[in-house]
C-alpha cells in the first residue's frame, strides 16, 4: 500500500471540512499557490506550517502527530495513559466532577466512546447487562444500541438511537478514525436499529428542546434523563484531547426522586 504524503493527508482533511484551497490559505495567512504546492508535493511544508494548517482544519491532536510524521518531523503531542502520574491533576478533576454529580449518572469516555470512569449512579444503570457487552472496555454505543443491552429497556428507542447515531457520525467526520467508522457500521447492523431509524417522525413535526433518554426501570417506573458533554478546553496531550465527561440530568421531578438515593463515590472501569 502506498504511504500517504503530508500533502495528500492535508488535502483529505480540507475536503472533509469542505473548504476550498483559498478558504484555508486565507485562514492561515499563506498563499493559495503555496498551499497547492504543499498538497501536490512540490513543496515541503515546515513543521510550523503543518501545525497552522492543522489548526485551521480543526484536526485532532492524534492526527496532527500523523501529519507531522508524514512531513518528516517528530510528533509534538504526547500520548500518556490516563493512569500516568503527570495526568493526576486532570484525572482528579474529572473524578471530582463525577463525585459532585452523584446521585445523577456520569461517565468519562475516550475517543471511541469507551467508558474509562463512571460514578455509582451510572454503574447502576447497566445492572443486568450481559458481561460480554460490558467489555472490557465498556462502550457507550454497544451498551445503548445492542438488543441485549439498554435498547430493550429504552422506551423511546427510535428517538434515542437516532440521536446516538447522529453523534457517532459527527465523531467519525471530525476524526476520520477508521475504528470509529467500523463501530458505526457495527451498531447500525444490530437487530432493530435500522428499523428504529425508519420509525422516526418527520423533521417537520414539533420536536422537544432536548432529546431525553427514557429508561424502563420496571414496576411501572420510568427514568427520563438528558445529557451534557464537557471536554478539556486547552489540551496538549492526545489522551486529554480525546476525553469527554458525559453527565446525565433528570428531565422531570419523578426521575430526580428516583435517583435521590445513590451514593457519591466514583469508580474506574477496567
Amino acid at each position: 500500500m502506498t504511504e500517504l504524503t503530508v500533502g495528500t493527508l492535508l488535502r483529505d482533511w480540507r475536503q472533509r471540512r469542505r473548504l476550498s484551497q483559498m478558504d484555508l490559505a486565507l485562514s492561515v495567512n499563506v498563499s493559495t499557490r503555496h498551499l497547492s504546492f504543499v498538497e501536490t508535493g512540490r513543496s515541503r511544508p515546515s513543521a510550523e506550517l503543518v501545525l497552522a494548517l492543522a489548526e485551521g482544519l480543526d484536526v485532532p491532536l492524534r492526527e496532527r502527530n500523523t501529519l507531522l510524521l508524514a512531513a518528516g518531523y517528530a510528533p509534538r503531542y504526547p500520548v500518556r495513559p490516563l493512569e500516568d502520574a503527570e495526568m493526576e491533576p486532570a484525572r482528579e478533576a474529572v473524578q471530582r466532577m463525577l463525585n459532585a454529580h452523584d446521585p445523577y449518572p456520569g461517565v468519562v469516555v475516550d475517543r471511541a466512546w469507551n467508558i474509562v470512569m463512571a460514578n455509582n449512579a451510572a454503574a447502576a444503570i447497566t445492572t443486568g447487562i450481559p458481561d460480554e457487552l460490558l467489555g472490557p472496555p465498556p462502550n457507550v454505543y454497544r451498551i445503548s444500541l445492542h438488543p441485549d443491552g439498554l435498547a430493550k429497556r429504552t422506551l423511546n428507542f427510535p428517538e434515542w438511537a437516532a440521536h446516538l447515531l447522529h453523534q457517532l457520525g459527527r465523531s467519525v467526520a471530525l476524526t476520520g478514525d477508521p475504528g470509529l467508522a467500523a463501530l458505526e457500521a457495527e451498531v447500525r447492523a444490530y437487530p432493530g436499529v435500522e428499523e428504529a431509524l425508519r420509525d422516526q417522525p418527520s423533521p417537520l413535526e414539533r420536536v422537544p428542546l432536548l432529546v431525553p433518554f427514557r429508561l424502563d426501570l420496571g414496576n411501572g417506573q420510568e427514568l427520563s434523563l438528558f445529557t451534557t458533554l464537557t471536554t478539556f478546553g486547552t489540551p496538549r496531550d492526545v489522551t486529554l484531547d480525546e476525553l469527554a465527561v458525559e453527565l446525565f440530568y433528570p428531565a422531570d421531578d419523578e426521575s430526580a426522586r428516583l435517583l435521590g438515593g445513590r451514593g457519591s463515590t466514583a469508580s474506574t472501569l477496567n
